[in-house]
């Protein structure tokens, strides 16, 4: 019986092969997972590590699965009243006009920015973003082969994105993202420098990558949309942070109208389509603003309770938290070893925290991010947990 003969690949295409994308580990998932361990030995943990709301979906939402459970058989489904609904919010919040079919349900906001780096980059593209950062920004460039040109944002900057940086940058980046509010830092871009980014952007040739996943989370007044100065700019948002979803895995993507189609094949070959039930309880829970609203008067009260207790946890030097339910703190006084000293942190004291490192690689070994989604009764247990640990903590010289 003949044998199949292997392709012959010359050596030539070979040797110009890129190399398998180096993608970092995500490290606040390594110590959730000690902790978690941790929790199975009996130790009792309050869990401040992610962004992720301890409340559940909104009851409206909830009844609404239980009624497509019951009633749907459920498939590959997309839903127009959701697009219809995700794009008259745009109009309600910012006065800005979104078409329907812009709008590119996700299974969640990861897929969202795949199908966003994708449709607008290809490989070895520059993207410009702010360090600190989510550190999935840096590693999914790197995944689609598109190179990280990441900012060092600190104090003077409000450890956010400038104008005068990306202006300042030769050659200019092929692209953007920016966040506001920020994850770790909850910083919030003021309305006159976030049309003065659009400016440089448009001037310079910069494509624009928005995440808004935390729009609705403001402590400091509304944050506003980049599409009300750059209608061409791609915007990633989420059911998983205001709307208390994170578990249903449902988002999306706004995209200008000449990408639709390339948006739409991209999501249609990679993900098919987000989970019916989650679309209809999505729906749903448009419905439920009272309820969440009240969600966000938790994540203030707690925020406020945090910043509170910073000098008694001889903290000084926080980035300002004006949304999210985030609070990154400089530890430099204390370690400069944040992931040794957030798991020294969890074992003596059960509190789970977020190294730096994860968000700056650079000067992220001297900052730990606290998550304050959680209830305020476990905020407060853990600032007394944390007070004493931290006073006997030895400083060293910085």
């Amino acid at each position: 019986m003949n044998q199949p003969v292997p392709s012959q690949v010359p050596v030539s295409t070979l040797a110009s092969t890129p190399a398998i994308a180096a993608v970092e580990p995500f490290h606040a998932i390594a110590v959730s997972r000690v902790a978690h361990e941790l929790a199975e030995a009996g130790l009792d943990v309050i869990h401040m590590e992610f962004g992720q709301p301890s409340t559940s979906a909104p009851a409206g939402a909830i009844a609404e699965a239980h009624r497509v459970l019951d009633t749907e058989p459920m498939g590959y489904w997309e839903s127009n009243p959701l697009k219809e609904r995700i794009a008259a919010d745009y109009a309600e919040r910012y006065g800005v006009t979104v078409d329907r079919e812009q709008v590119i349900l996700t299974c969640g906001a990861s897929p969202a920015l795949v199908l966003a780096l994708s449709c607008l980059f290809a490989p070895g593209a520059r993207v410009a973003l702010a360090r600190p950062g989510y550190v999935a920004y840096r590693n999914t460039l790197r995944a689609l082969y598109l190179e990280p040109v990441e900012l060092p944002c600190g104090e003077a900057e409000r450890f956010q994105l400038t104008a005068a940086a990306l202006a300042a940058l030769d050659p200019a980046p092929d692209g953007v993202i920016i966040a506001s509010p920020a994850n770790p830092t909850g910083t919030i871009i003021p309305p006159d420098e976030l049309a003065a980014i659009v400016a440089v952007c448009r001037a310079r040739g910069i494509r624009i990558v928005s995440d808004e996943i935390y729009h609705g989370l403001s402590y400091v007044g509304p944050a506003r949309s980049v599409l009300e100065h750059a209608p061409e700019a791609f915007v990633v948002n989420s059911f998983s942070k205001y709307f208390s979803m994170p578990g249903w895995r449902l988002g999306w993507l706004v995209v200008p109208p000449a990408s639709i189609p390339a948006a739409r094949a991209r999501m249609g070959n990679l993900f098919l389509t987000p989970p019916v039930i989650a679309q209809r309880a999505g729906l749903a829970a448009f419905a439920c603003r009272p309820e969440l609203e009240d969600y966000v008067a938790t994540y203030a009260r707690n925020r406020d309770r945090l910043l509170a207790a910073l000098p008694a946890l001889g903290l000084s030097r926080v980035a300002p938290p004006d949304g999210a339910f985030y609070l990154y703190a400089d530890i430099g006084h204390l370690t400069d070893d944040s992931l040794a000293f957030c798991e020294r942190l969890l074992r003596d004291t059960g509190v789970c925290t977020a190294p730096g490192i994860d968000f700056d690689p650079v000067d992220g070994h001297r900052f730990m991010r606290f998550s304050f989604a959680v209830s305020t009764a476990l905020v407060e247990e853990a600032i007394a947990r944390m007070i004493p640990w931290f006073a006997r903590q030895p400083r060293r010289e910085v």
